[in-house]
C-alpha cells in the first residue's frame, strides 16, 4: 500500500509552517516607527496606506509617532515633516 497522500500532506503542512514563520520574522535594521510633525494650519486626518491605522494631528507642531510601514506614504503630504533623531 502506497503511502504517497500521507506524505504529501506532511510536505505541505511543513512549507505552510515554514511560510508563516517567515513572514512573523521582523526586517533587519528597519525602525519600529517614525516621527512625523504637522505643519499645517488646520486639523488633518490621515490613515496609513499600509496598516490603515488612523493617524490624527490636531494643531501646528504636533508631532505623531508613525508605523514604519506608512511612513513612505506619509512623506507625500506636503503639511507633514519626518523628524529623524
Amino acid at each position: 500500500m502506497c503511502n504517497c497522500g500521507n506524505k504529501r500532506n506532511s510536505f505541505s503542512q511543513q512549507q505552510r509552517e515554514t511560510s508563516k514563520s517567515n513572514m512573523q520574522k521582523p526586517i533587519a535594521g528597519t525602525t519600529p516607527n517614525a516621527n512625523f510633525e504637522y505643519t499645517g494650519k488646520t486639523a488633518l486626518n490621515v490613515v496609513g496606506n499600509v496598516t490603515g491605522k488612523n493617524y490624527r494631528f490636531n494643531r501646528t507642531g504636533e508631532i505623531q509617532i508613525v508605523d514604519h510601514r506608512d511612513a513612505p506614504g506619509m512623506k507625500m503630504i506636503p503639511v507633514l515633516k519626518r523628524i529623524y533623531s
